[in-house]
């Protein structure tokens, strides 16, 4: 609810604190007198268009804040809390400041937001039936949002919306498979061609390592034979056949160690003799492996040839998938764990298409479950708001609801399958035709009035089936979540230039229509009617007049009062005849004893509708 608008310095108001209660709320004033201003303050705090022009003459800027009170788990607070701003006592504060040069700001309960945060959060709060506000029905996407509400479909929505998203997760994962076929066969013939080739080479671990010694050894086997042959001959020339009397070295230590072993009984000596005998041990090893390496043959040019051939296939491997002989094994072996994944893939893309089209047709069976419920809500508004146009001046006009089903292969989209159209007739003959194009503004604006009132008529029998489904536990309470979530969504409805065009009885019928829907929500409208302005339970007259600040002689300002009282009287008097003669004024105190409901036992909404229809019959069948 709406319980405070503070406007500072927009256009001809310089300052105005208005402070809104429940119920029904009338904006009245002589024409020109700036009831828009108040408007233009609600359409900023809603993240409206900011319109330095509309600043007051002299002032650097303007400012608007609005104050509502929200239920504890509103939308409008979830959507606050998700922003990181926390609301203290449930209350929302909206705010605006618009310079005359620069850019505005959007203040959030303090903390400086986005403009579409305001506008999104304000969506939950006021809804605005005005000259330009009310073409917010013309779209199809927001006759199908209202359509929806009123048939309290939350649960088949939620339903259908689960399935959709399943459906859509699964049409783009397995069109992203798709479309990589074509690399996925490329990839596949790459893989499959490069792991023939490694297993050709067939290589092992390190074994180009191993091969460029060998080729070294080859290369150089001259030079190292030359250096082997003159090291075993200065070690034991016997070996090499050279001149078998001479001593070798490994001779000439063992002939000393046994001639020191012939006085070992001294300590020193016998270690000398110890250490010549270790000498001569690994001097004979080191004979024999070089005469071994004499003895072996390293390979012919052929086998040079060989080597250089395989040690540059390697280098292949190693260059392609390297750096080591070890790298290329680890991903042959990946590459083969990949082929074998990529060769299942057609049998995984006809899994998908098969989890697809299951997807698919829940999505289908939820969207049907929708539309029915969406056809039998069209057939009943369209009949409710039809009857609710008779009232107000507007008898012949009809509303009808057109919802049709897509079909082909692509009927689904993210609200159903349905296309939901709102059809106006303005009176008998001139045919259907798409709101916006055949209604006038106030035409429009009593459409709206008589939307709501039928919506809240809904929600009134929702709330009843409610509280009847808590008592009844033999009922399925399941119905119960859905029923509170869209019955109890208390909002503020502001109505401008509904009565345009109205007179006479239709405007009290008017009149009692908001101060009907007041009783469910909170209604401010603004009027030039005193048959519209005498239901409200407050009334604020917005008035010019010359401004009291010192040095600004001459000018006049706007002014936001509430009349109560004789004051009140006296405006209704004016607004009957345009003075306050005694008659005026007699005809305005009737007026305003004879608006007003009954507060003790007040009937529900729908029981209203009965019976007012029942007042009509009788005062039909008195007349005949």
């Amino acid at each position: 609810m709406l319980t405070e608008l503070d406007i500072r310095n927009l256009g001809p108001i310089r300052s105005a604190d208005v402070a809104f209660a429940p119920g029904m709320t009338a904006i009245t004033g002589e024409t020109g007198a700036g009831k828009s201003m108040l408007l233009n303050a609600l359409a900023l705090v809603r993240g409206g268009q900011a319109e330095p022009s509309k600043v007051s003459e002299g002032e650097s800027g303007t400012w608007a804040q609005a104050v509502f009170d929200v239920a504890h788990d509103s939308p409008a607070l979830t959507i606050a809390r998700n922003a990181g701003v926390e609301a203290e006592d449930d209350e929302l504060f909206l705010t605006r400041q618009v310079p005359q040069h620069g850019r505005s700001k959007a203040i959030l309960c303090g903390h400086t937001v986005p403009r579409s945060l305001l506008e999104e959060i304000s969506d939950h709060l006021i809804t605005v039936h005005g000259q330009s506000d009310q073409l917010g029905l013309v779209s199809q996407n927001r006759q199908r949002e209202f359509l929806d509400l009123y048939a309290g479909n939350a649960a088949e929505r939620g339903k259908y919306a689960r399935y959709w998203q399943a459906f859509r997760d699964l049409d783009a994962k397995l069109e992203r498979l798709q479309s990589q076929q074509a690399e996925a066969r490329q990839r596949a013939d790459y893989l499959r061609e490069s792991i023939e080739f490694i297993e050709r080479v067939d290589p092992q671990p390190h074994e180009d390592d191993e091969l460029r010694a060998q080729r070294e050894r080859i290369e150089n086997s001259a030079a190292i034979t030359d250096a082997v042959t003159q090291a075993v001959g200065a070690l034991d020339s016997s070996q090499l056949n050279d001149d078998p009397g001479a001593m070798s070295v490994v001779q000439l230590l063992a002939v000393a160690a046994t001639a020191l072993r012939g006085v070992r009984s001294l300590p020193d000596i016998g270690q000398a003799a110890d250490e010549l005998e270790d000498l001569n041990a690994k001097v004979s090893d080191v004979v024999f492996s070089l005469t071994s390496q004499l003895d072996s043959s390293e390979g012919t040019d052929a086998d040079l040839d060989h080597l250089n051939e395989r040690i540059h296939d390697l280098g292949e491997l190693t260059r392609r998938w390297g750096p080591e002989l070890d790298n290329v094994l680890e991903w042959r072996d990946s590459a083969r764990t990949e082929l074998e994944e990529m060769d299942a893939s057609p049998e995984k893309l006809q899994e998908l298409s098969d989890e697809r089209k299951k997807a698919y047709d829940a999505a289908l069976a939820a969207a049907r479950k929708l539309h029915a419920t969406r056809r039998t809500a069209a057939k009943e508004l369209a009949e409710q708001v039809t009857k609710e146009l008779a009232s107000l001046a507007m008898p012949g006009a009809k509303l009808s609801i057109s919802v049709t089903t897509r079909t082909g292969e692509n009927s689904l989209h993210a609200n159903g399958s349905d296309e939901v159209a709102f059809l106006f007739t303005a009176f008998p003959g001139a045919g259907e035709r798409p709101l916006g194009k055949s209604a006038s503004g106030g035409e429009l604006s009593r459409l709206m009035l008589a939307l709501e009132l039928s919506l809240a008529d809904k929600m009134a029998r929702l709330k009843g089936m409610r509280s009847h489904l808590a008592k009844d536990k033999d009922k399925d309470a399941a119905a119960a979540p859905t029923i509170q979530k869209d019955a109890d969504n208390p909002t503020t409805f502001v109505f401008d230039e509904v009565d345009a065009g109205v007179g006479g009885e239709s405007a009290v019928e008017l009149g009692k229509r908001l101060a009907r829907l007041a009783t469910s929500a909170q209604v401010i409208v603004v009027t030039h009617l005193a048959q519209v302005a005498s239901w409200a339970d407050a009334q604020f007259v917005v008035s010019k007049a010359p401004t009291v600040e010192a040095g600004s002689a001459g000018r006049v300002e706007t002014r936001v009062t509430r009349v109560e009282g004789e004051a009140r009287t006296a405006e209704i008097a004016r607004m009957l005849s345009g003075s306050e003669s005694e008659t005026s004024l007699l005809h305005a105190e009737e007026l305003l004893r004879s608006s007003v409901l009954p507060r003790a036992n007040q009937p529900s909404f729908a029981q209203f509708l009965d019976s007012d229809e029942t007042e009509k019959e009788e005062k039909k069948k008195g007349a005949k």
